[in-house]
């Protein structure tokens, strides 16, 4: 056999020749019989030409198979096959108690295990050595095992030294409350009417101020006409913070009260209610607990609508699952065990669920007091005090109740929802009110609410949701109390509903034949011939690569007394869309035609194209033009760019009345302890990129944005309590930038600005040669980093040599060391060459 390796100019010119000595040696040298186990005797090294005893380099951390230097790496940690989370861990060196050998093994204390599931109240011998890490070797079965090449710890625990937990927990320890910040969201938009004469400016400012875990919030607008004076205006105000303890939110000042139960009634006080989000996704909204009996160690594998959506391992005996996720939806389960005997059981579950159920055991509670806050300046602010809580009594069953409590008003809701099985899932309550409204008499009455949902497998049907309230003619609500007391209209009276029923079904029509969907709502009050009824029935399809829509509606409204007093319009509209996809011949782009009619005789149509242009598709446009029977022509032109620091957009449309140009521009600004950032506009909950040095880099996370000139962006939405992953791409990194880590985890808390941090090597790339003052090579296996920092991640010195490194400035000094003994180290000073580009390489003598 013959091996050929090829020697290129630069990279490999400082190889000396006794290194292809070297390979043959190193292949008798692990065919040695007479050795229990694979051992590679450094002083190969130094029989290659190396005559100094000290280059002998101690290279015993690296002796056994996959061993690597104890120092701190950032992995991810996968418990039992199932990722926990990536994060640095400490490691460091064992002895094998089997082998003798040396191994290196994690730091874990016993915080970290028992975050990973483990019952450490069950080992009560579990301590943990001076520097913290656990003493596992107690624990049956615990292995770990640290892949280097995939960055991964594998860590196998036996599922009876586990506590359950829920899928997509996440530890409140890890919950971050964020940075102390200001931050606005901003809004602004003008257009010009030239036919009209008319211009017209608005903007919406939404504030607010993060100091620990409290948040306070302001929305104001402002708006502006020609010929009109300005206006300014605060729609809220209010503290919050998270309780987390309670898993609720608090909240003071001006909000709205929640609407599951009682219609949502604006108020100016304080409310304390659940936070549905600090609960795990597995355990919300809605799902049955699975029961059964397994005979052996079995996998349990659940379907549902033909799709796997849940599987788990179980021991022997009874078993109960109880974290399915809420499909928001109904479809029965189908259960599958199986044994490990290859055996397998099979039963059904059924599942129907409603928005308002909760599964066994789950509370959510609301409490809310203060001052009426009318959109009316002349309505009285009157106090009232509002508490609704639901409970999952059963499986299946959920009951809910609530009062609202004011001078002039009094209400008590009851009611109940029920999992039916094939039957689908229904609610039922009744609310009992005690009203009276300004300068009439008091009035009690009662509202009975029935809903239903189900979804038919077999025939592709979904009632999402259907609904039947009945009124008695004294019942109002808390909103249609509060706005008679009326300091300019006096006696104000608002008419109350009497029957409103709503419906909304999906049906699909089966593989490539589209779907169909049918609502309706349909309403009548009393005292008053007033009735609302709509109805919309649509049909979506497509043909290879066309979609396509057609739909009707129908609308009646009617009010005023009997005969001729009695108003009734009638609408009808019929529409049809197209989309055509124009990809083959203009990339990312699509025409569009519509027609839509409607009563009485208007007949509307156009045409458009529209698409995404630019790398990372953050400009969207769209030209349009249509025709119509009552204006004649119409069209417009328009376009929204979406950049780092913020949106711009702007646009013209005429037709036979008008003539408008418009534009506008909208974004976030964070004042933070490192200065300004500027981004997009920012969500309810957001994150700070900290990446000093780092400019002109990307965000996966949306490829829209990348870092300032200072290596600063704002990620605008990120769920809070929930594990987010911020990643930089790492393939816009510049020549003169490297990144050991790009990817940071945050778990924000509700309304938080959490701040990633990465730490970059900013400076020049070089390849360095080192040499000691005999002429030697310093020895292979060597350590080197740079003696201002020799806390830093360490490089490591190949055959000849050759190391690599990052961050260096142009001059500088390095530290190498190849063992313990002062003549296994030493320092470099080393100069590059003047270049701005590629990898530099330069020859440095080790003294």
């Amino acid at each position: 056999m013959s091996i050929l390796i090829k020697k290129r100019d630069g990279v490999l010119s400082g190889v000396s020749h006794p290194f292809f000595v070297l390979v043959p040696a190193l292949a008798l040298g692990f065919c040695n019989n007479a050795l229990a186990r694979d051992f590679f005797d450094p002083d190969f090294i130094k029989s290659v030409g190396q005559s100094d005893p000290s280059s002998i380099p101690d290279l015993s951390l690296y002796a056994t198979k996959d061993a690597q230097a104890p120092g701190e790496y950032r992995i991810d940690v996968v418990l039992n096959n199932n990722l926990q989370e990536t994060t640095d861990i400490q490691f460091v060196e064992k002895k094998d108690p089997t082998t003798g050998a040396l191994k290196l093994v994690p730091c874990l204390s016993i915080a970290k295990l028992t975050s990973y599931g483990l019952r450490s109240e069950a080992f009560p011998h579990l301590k943990e050595d001076t520097n913290g890490c656990a003493d596992v070797s107690g624990i049956p079965n615990f292995t770990t095992d640290f892949n280097f090449n995939t960055q991964q710890l594998l860590i196998s625990i036996p599922q009876a030294a586990l506590s359950t937990i829920a899928q997509g927990f996440v530890p409140p320890e890890e919950f971050d409350d964020g940075i102390n910040a200001l931050l606005t969201n901003y809004q602004f938009s003008s257009g010009k009417d030239y036919e009209a004469n008319n211009e017209y400016y608005n903007l919406n400012l939404q504030s607010g101020l993060n100091i620990g875990p409290w948040r306070l919030r302001n929305l104001s607008t402002w708006n502006k006409s020609a010929g009109i004076q300005s206006d300014w205006d605060s729609v809220y105000l209010y503290a919050q913070r998270s309780i987390i303890p309670l898993k609720s939110t608090l909240v003071m000042g001006e909000s709205s009260s929640l609407s599951s139960i009682f219609d949502s009634v604006p108020f100016t006080g304080i409310q304390l209610a659940t936070d549905t989000d600090m609960i795990p996704e597995s355990l919300r909204g809605f799902a049955p607990i699975v029961r059964g009996i397994a005979r052996t160690n079995a996998r349990v594998v659940i379907k549902q609508n033909g799709y796997q959506i849940y599987q788990a391992f179980v021991a022997p005996g009874a078993f109960e699952i109880t974290d399915l996720y809420s499909t928001g939806g109904n479809g029965d389960l189908y259960v599958t065990v199986e044994e490990a005997d290859g055996s397998r059981q099979n039963f059904v579950v059924p599942y129907a669920s409603l928005p308002l159920m909760l599964r066994e055991g789950q509370v959510e509670y609301e409490i809310t007091s203060g001052k009426y806050r009318p959109y009316d300046g002349d309505v009285d602010e009157k106090p009232f005090t509002q508490a609704t809580i639901s409970y999952g009594v059963l499986s299946n069953t959920t009951f809910y109740t609530g009062l609202q409590a004011a001078s002039s008003y009094q209400a008590l809701a009851l009611g109940v929802g029920q999992n039916l099985g094939d039957i689908g899932a229904v609610s039922a309550d009744v609310t009992e009110a005690w009203s009276k409204k300004k300068d009439m008499d008091k009035t009690t009455g009662q509202s009975w609410r029935i809903r239903y949902g189900k979804n038919i497998l077999e025939t592709g049907t979904n009632i999402t949701v259907a609904g039947y309230r009945y009124s008695t003619s004294g019942f109002n609500t808390l909103t249609d109390v509060m706005n008679t007391y009326n300091n300019r209209y006096g006696s104000y009276t608002s008419r109350s509903l009497r029957n409103r029923t709503n419906i909304t079904v999906n049906q699909s029509l089966g593989s490539g034949l589209g779907s169909l969907s049918v609502s309706g709502i349909f309403e009548d009050y009393w005292d008053s011939n007033r009735r609302n009824n709509s109805f919309n029935i649509g049909y979506n399809g497509g043909f290879r690569r066309f979609n396509y829509y057609a739909g009707y509606s129908y609308s009646r409204y009617s009010w005023g007394d009997s005969g001729s007093n009695r108003t009734v319009e009638d609408d009808h509209v019929v529409s049809f869309n197209i989309t055509v996809p124009l990809g083959d011949w203009i990339p990312n782009t699509y025409a569009t035609y519509n027609v839509t009619n409607s009563s009485p005789g208007s007949t509307d149509q156009y045409v458009s194209l529209s698409g995404v242009a630019l790398e990372n598709h953050n400009l969207d446009w769209n030209v349009q033009q249509g025709y119509s029977n009552r204006e004649d022509a119409s069209g417009g032109v328009y376009s929204n760019y979406r950049g780092s620091m913020g949106s711009i957009n702007g646009g013209y449309s005429y037709s036979k009345h008008s003539q408008l140009i418009n534009y506008g521009m909208s974004g976030g600004v964070l004042l933070h302890a490192d200065g300004i950032t500027l981004g997009q506009e920012m969500s309810e909950t957001a994150v700070l990129v900290k990446a000093p040095g780092l400019d002109n880099v990307r965000l996966e996370n949306d490829v829209s944005i990348t870092t300032d000139y200072r290596g600063y962006a704002i990620i605008p939405y990120v769920t809070p309590y929930h594990r987010t992953s911020v990643t930089l791409d790492n393939t816009t990194l510049s020549d003169n930038m490297e990144l050991p880590n790009t990817t940071q985890k945050v778990v924000p808390t509700r309304a938080a600005i959490v701040r990633a941090n990465f730490e970059g090597n900013i400076g020049r790339r070089a390849f360095l040669i080192l040499k000691r003052t005999s002429g030697d090579y310093v020895p292979y296996g060597a350590t080197v980093t740079l003696t201002t920092d020799k806390n830093a991640q360490a490089s490591i010195v190949s055959d000849g040599g050759m190391v690599y490194m990052s961050g260096l400035k142009d001059n500088g000094e390095i530290y190498a060391r190849w063992g313990t003994k002062s003549g296994q180290q030493c320092k470099a000073t080393y100069s590059l060459a003047a270049t701005t580009e590629g990898i530099a390489q330069a020859t440095a003598v080790c003294r």
